[in-house]
């Protein structure tokens, strides 16, 4: 199995194989989904102090927070699962 990497803005990069969904920070269950990652330190905060654009859940239960729009990083999935 092939690692595949995803940037997520700012040079910081995901694993590709380990994404289960990519959100939006909108609605009430993402919110309590990124609270209670905060609390059992499951949260990585990669937005350099920018508003949350996309919420990424990992299948190790971990959240991360993304400053860029879901549909970019979506696209960048994409891209990444071609070039293989």
């Amino acid at each position: 199995m092939e690692i595949q990497l995803i940037n997520i803005g700012f040079g910081n990069i995901v694993s590709a194989n380990r994404v289960v969904a990519i959100v939006s920070p909108e609605s009430a269950p993402i919110k309590r989904i990124i609270t209670d990652a905060r609390e059992r330190g499951q949260l990585v905060d990669a937005t350099y102090g920018r508003r949350t654009r996309a919420v990424i859940i990992m299948d190790s239960s971990h959240v991360v927070l993304s400053a860029i729009q879901p549909e970019t990083v979506a696209n960048r999935f994409v891209v990444s699962k071609e070039s293989v």
